[in-house]
């Protein structure tokens, strides 16, 4: 379990906190040693005083003794009684204080015992070892209870107000910092938000924002170029081609082998270029629409009619629609069924159903080829990546790198694994709902 926040914004929040508790630790015991001993040792010191001008002087006869008290009480109105006498005036009704206690032995410089009683006042009374069959009522005029929830009270709102002010600061120096979060995240997926302002936060934070806004433009003009350099490579390139086709239908009879061989090269780079075409195409231009993969599907398998190959579907009833663009789904199901039926012989299964628990739908295709060794798998993704001989030479190795660039542009996931009895198994994970 982690104590210390490992984010900016909870370590500024951490750090504000642990100093306003370091100041209120402080603030506490300066106010117990500086404010509240010093005034109970006045108060134990004034109560001793009348306490020993009431304490039996062996000196003094009855009567003597009997007019001191009486002229302490005219003046302090302390009493001295007897235990018995004691009981019926309060002293059953009061508290021990071991604090007080102890001050109060100090002061008398012998064993005393206090006990405090509250009814319209405070009522102090002290019993000392000098006199042990005597208490002396000391009653306190003006004297309120130091309300020590009320303080403790007082320091919690200092400190969750302190924190507050902490929490709402750090959150305002943060805030250019999840803007530029989510921008770099929108810049990861192929899109180009609007710059930045430039002027929000501390200076650190606006020169990095600066930095970013410089870095997102650049890649935005390469990105551009690339496209327009694409286009325009694959427009000139398909010119030559259809003037060689045109060449080669021209061919005698006699030379129609090579005609052939000609036309399927023509084919197979034609094939290449839509594939760097599909590629390079920005999916997201295409509107989100709310549809049901099954249907998807569906109309995949129709369209795919290959004689002798059966292509077997198993879809969950009742699927939930999910946000998706349509036109770049389908080009992510025409890719894997292309390649299911490229690489394998024998039936292609597909499958779809629902992650309840992580609210994901998803759809598999298997084919029974010889599938991908298992240290190709990741490295099947990346542009211009083919898997082994077993699985062929054929395409430009564009055709995974489409389907993950599609299928991240969803904010999904796609896997590959290799089933247990042969064929290759590739599923696509893809959320109910997009993130914002």
């Amino acid at each position: 379990m982690r104590i210390f926040p490992r984010s900016g914004f909870g370590q500024t929040v951490f750090l504000i906190g642990f100093l306003l508790l370091i100041n209120q630790l402080v603030s506490y015991f300066s106010v117990a040693f500086y404010v509240i001993k010093p005034s109970t040792q006045q108060i134990s010191h004034l109560i001793s005083r009348q306490v020993n001008l009431l304490l039996p002087d062996p000196s003094l006869t009855a009567e003597e003794q009997a007019l001191v008290s009486k002229h302490v009480q005219q003046i302090t109105d302390s009493q001295l009684f007897s235990e018995e006498q004691a009981m019926l005036h309060g002293l059953a009704n009061a508290s021990y204080y071991s604090y007080f206690s102890q001050q109060m032995s100090q002061e008398l410089k012998t064993e005393a015992e206090v006990r405090i009683s509250q009814t319209d006042n405070f009522i102090f009374w002290v019993r000392s070892s000098a006199a042990p069959d005597y208490w002396i009522r000391v009653p306190l005029a003006g004297l309120e209870e130091a309300s020590f929830p009320i303080l403790a009270f007082y320091l919690l709102m200092i400190g969750f107000l302190s924190v507050m002010g902490g929490w709402l600061l750090a959150r305002h120096l943060n805030k250019p910092l999840h803007s530029l979060q989510q921008a770099a995240i929108q810049v990861g997926q192929g899109e180009f938000p609007a710059p930045l302002s430039e002027e929000v936060g501390a200076t650190e934070i606006i020169a990095v924002t600066k930095a970013f806004n410089y870095m997102a433009s650049g890649i935005k003009q390469l990105e551009q170029d690339r496209a327009l350099l694409m286009a325009g490579v694959s427009h000139d390139l398909r010119t030559p081609l259809t003037r060689i086709r045109l060449a080669s239908e021209m061919m005698a009879e006699p030379d129609s082998w090579i005609r052939e061989g000609i036309v399927n090269d023509i084919e197979d780079m034609n094939a290449i270029i839509d594939q760097f075409i599909d590629y390079l195409r920005h999916h997201k231009q295409e509107e989100l629409q709310h549809i049901n993969v099954n249907d998807l599907i569906e109309e995949t398998v129709q369209a795919e009619q290959v004689q002798q190959r059966q292509l077997i579907t198993r879809l969950e009833a009742n699927l939930p629609k999910i946000w998706l663009r349509r036109i770049a789904m389908k080009r992510v199901l025409n890719n894997l069924l292309e390649n299911a039926l490229r690489y394998s012989d024998g039936d292609i299964e597909i499958s779809s159903g629902y992650e309840r628990s992580q609210k994901l739908v998803y759809f598999e295709i298997r084919d029974h080829g010889p599938g991908i060794p298992e240290h190709k798998m990741q490295a099947m993704f990346s542009p211009f990546v083919q898997g082994d001989e077993a699985r062929g030479s054929g395409g430009s190795g564009l055709g995974l790198a489409i389907i993950k660039k599609i299928i991240d542009m969803h904010q999904g996931e796609v896997r590959l694994h290799n089933h247990a009895y042969g064929g290759l198994v590739v599923t696509v994970l893809l959320p109910l709902k997009l993130a914002s």
